[in-house]
């Protein structure tokens, strides 16, 4: 059959053509439920494979009967007499000698049955649902002799074990070296993008606007902030991260630091004296020793009083027979031992981030962030809960578990005030100078 003169059913609609167009990298599309997105990748892919001649797909989904039900058993209908398919190889080959190859990886190592092979085009339906272990091994298939931009097309809801990466590179873009941010293109869209599907199923947008609010706010509205599983759900950028300001000398500061050669996670923090808290500071650097490790400290510790430290740091090392603890002494940081259980350090800091009214009947807390804490804003609301004891946090993925740690033994340390419905004191001080503005001219 001649590809040039196939006519395949559907018209594509707005969000959709914009998928479509994308020449980035990798493009992400998605972010809600209804957004048309596993039609919309499907029929990328097929259009790709017409109109080039001799490339080579592969469209994953995470499981075999999600890969049957949403993209073989479509693609039979769709490419009846245009395409062969073998089933021993779930593989669709093109007269013009491209085709599309479809797998899943069911297990974290399945993807690795995927190494050594090279792939023009790749295509990964619920991206969420993949491991970042799993995107970056799929990233390096992305190669080959011939001239065809190498691409990779993602769909996409937030929650799932990929969650965190493709929140960091689409939507926050938190770019780590070697990451361009021209590369990472994220297009999104929701049932209100997909006017067929309201047309069919209006009681579809109903079902959506029914759900509980978290599951509102992450299938109705695509907000990457919350998510099934979340430990932090009281979480809010637009209650707790602020604006900086100019923190007065004469407030308390502190530091905590989570340390392993994974990382090195550090939060400051001003305490106010009507007991607000302030993380003003951060870092959140990795593969660093005890030595550089101290001196990104010092560089920050400018009226801090007290460091902060787990108990852990205080084992003595088989090499040298000092602790951790020790070594940090050593090079002029000196930790104060926190001795706590895991669950009891959630519980305080979930205390300071309980929401309270402020004056002008918003909402507040006893803790806030400064919006220059990206790495701790970034991971806080991707912490997830652990299976086996939901009070707890989960350990994994464990990249986003040190910043979150790390404000733990911080708010341990220091037990919540009780509270009090009264506005923060950055409010009273900007107020206040204001009043003192005010005075001059009178």
């Amino acid at each position: 059959m001649d590809s040039k003169n196939v006519i395949l059913p559907g018209i594509p609609q707005e969000k959709q053509i914009q998928f479509f167009d994308s020449r980035a990298k990798y493009t992400a599309y998605g972010g809600a439920r209804g957004g048309g997105k596993s039609w919309a990748l499907r029929r990328k892919l097929v259009l790709m494979c017409l109109r080039y001649e001799g490339i080579s797909v592969l469209l994953l989904r995470r499981t075999y009967p999600e890969l049957r039900e949403n993209h073989i058993r479509p693609l039979l209908s769709e490419l009846r007499e245009i395409a062969e398919y073998t089933d021993t190889r779930k593989c669709f080959e093109f007269p013009n000698g491209s085709r599309i190859k479809l797998g899943y990886c069911d297990c974290e190592e399945d993807v690795n049955q995927y190494q050594g092979q090279e792939y023009d085009v790749i295509g990964l339906d619920e991206a969420t649902h993949f491991s970042e272990y799993q995107f970056q091994t799929l990233k390096a298939c992305l190669r080959g002799t011939n001239d065809f931009p190498k691409r990779m097309y993602l769909t996409c809801n937030p929650g799932g074990v990929g969650h965190g990466w493709v929140k960091r590179l689409f939507i926050d873009k938190s770019l780590r070296k070697g990451e361009k941010e021209e590369d990472y293109i994220f297009i999104p869209a929701s049932v209100y993008d997909n006017g067929i599907l309201l047309d069919k199923d209006p009681d579809y947008l109903e079902r959506l606007e029914s759900l509980p609010g978290d599951l509102r706010r992450a299938w109705l509205n695509g907000d990457w902030n919350v998510f099934a599983g979340q430990f932090f759900p009281e979480f809010s950028n637009e209650i707790h991260v602020i604006q900086p300001f100019d923190i007065p000398d004469t407030w308390k500061r502190y530091c905590a630091i989570d340390y392993g050669l994974d990382m090195l996670a550090a939060v400051f923090v001003a305490m106010s004296p009507d007991g607000f808290a302030y993380v003003y500071d951060e870092i959140h650097i990795p593969e660093l020793i005890v030595s550089e490790a101290a001196a990104k400290i010092r560089e920050k510790s400018d009226g801090v009083s007290i460091v902060i430290a787990p108990s852990d740091l205080w084992s003595r090392q088989k090499d040298s027979g000092k602790s951790i603890a020790e070594l940090f002494s050593d090079y002029g940081v000196y930790l104060t031992k926190l001795a706590t259980e895991r669950i009891e350090g959630w519980l305080c800091l979930k205390e300071w981030l309980c929401p309270i009214d402020d004056e002008n009947g918003g909402k507040t807390a006893k803790l806030t962030i400064f919006n220059t804490c990206r790495d701790l804003i970034r991971c806080m609301p991707l912490l997830l809960c652990n299976d086996e004891n939901p009070g707890d946090a989960s350990t994994r993925p464990h990249a986003i578990t040190h910043a979150p740690d790390a404000l733990r033994y911080f708010a341990v340390s220091r037990p919540m005030p009780a509270r009090e419905k009264k506005p923060p004191s950055h409010l009273k001080l900007a107020e206040s100078l204001r009043a003192v503005k005010v005075r001059r001219f009178i």
